[in-house]
């Protein structure tokens, strides 16, 4: 059994149609939804980077079934863990049984912000392990006192706790995060990159039993030729793959790189244009992999007409 789901990319799309997506992924069909958090989009082009937690509220009131994940928020630098398990319980309140926070270790462009020194790689895996135990101390309920290598917390109390605690699944491209996944979390998500390779990792580390999430990276377009030109003008970074992604500072650092990439390097792979088998099979590439949940990342500004597509020629598929 595979769960398809729907990729809210808050670098392509403003608040209120994010939300308006939401809505209409869940009349699709998709049983979950996953939104990115970033402070900056990836390029300027993409035009869009809104508060993600604001977002959420929105969404948790114009749907009923759709479970949500965030894909993924960083808990580490920008924003202080203690901050997250607070807004992830009140998430979890508001969506009760549906919501799930999805960690990760961040990328300079969005955690630089204040002026923090971006660390090496172990560093910010060792930083995200502290924050998923801060954040798991903070949902016991009561006083927390705390002093850790990197966080510190005094007298915090999350007083409003949903019923039932939401799942932490922490996102790896690797095999030190899938490790770390398999140990503390509640799930594993990969962005597209060493998926195999990371999900073998995370599996043998003792997260057999647990959900795996997998992103694809998709653009419907009412041709293959106009859905790969949308694909290469809007979303670049597809070709961008290792540890570089998480180093550039801003929106213009990537559009440089950009520049360095053809239209067959951001495509290749990529399903694009009318015919679903090439969707079709690109999931069940990833079920054959060992992921249970696919979120399917349309590109461009035809959200609705790919919802409407995937419904009628994706989704029965895997029914």
């Amino acid at each position: 059994m595979v769960d398809i789901g729907y990729k809210l990319a808050s670098e392509e799309h403003g608040p209120l149609d994010l939300v308006c997506s939401a809505r209409q992924a869940e009349d699709a069909g998709f049983s979950f939804a996953m939104i990115s958090d970033h402070y900056h989009p990836w390029t300027t082009r993409q035009g869009e980077s809104p508060f993600v937690w604001g977002v959420i509220g929105g969404i948790s009131q114009v749907t009923a079934d759709l479970e949500l994940v965030t894909g993924v928020t960083c808990p580490t630098m920008r924003i202080h863990p203690g901050i997250i398990a607070q807004a992830a319980a009140t998430a979890a309140a508001m969506m009760p049984g549906r919501f799930v926070l999805g960690l990760g270790s961040g990328e300079n462009l969005n955690e630089h912000i204040f002026g923090d020194r971006w660390p090496p790689a172990p560093v910010r895996i060792e930083m995200l392990e502290e924050a998923v135990e801060v954040i798991r101390a903070l949902w016991t309920g009561g006083m927390q006192t705390y002093y850790g290598s990197f966080y510190t917390l005094e007298n915090a109390q999350v007083f409003s706790l949903p019923e039932s605690l939401p799942p932490i699944a922490i996102a790896s491209e690797g095999p030190i995060s899938a490790s770390l996944a398999a140990r503390v979390g509640d799930g594993f998500i990969n962005g597209g990159t060493n998926a195999e390779e990371s999900l073998v990792v995370f599996k043998k580390s003792g997260g057999d039993d647990k959900p795996a999430y997998v992103e694809i990276s998709v653009c419907w377009a009412e041709s293959e030729e106009v859905g790969e030109r949308t694909a290469y003008e809007q979303w670049p970074i597809a070709a961008n793959t290792g540890e570089l992604n998480r180093l550039l500072p801003t929106p213009a650092h990537y559009e440089q790189l950009a520049k360095m990439a053809t239209l067959e390097d951001v495509v290749e792979g990529m399903p694009c244009g009318p015919d679903p088998e090439p969707y079709i099979k690109k999931i069940e590439d990833r079920v054959r992999m060992g992921f249970d949940h696919i979120c399917i990342h349309q590109i461009g500004e035809q959200q609705k007409e790919f919802m409407d597509f995937a419904a009628a020629e994706i989704l029965p598929h895997f029914r």
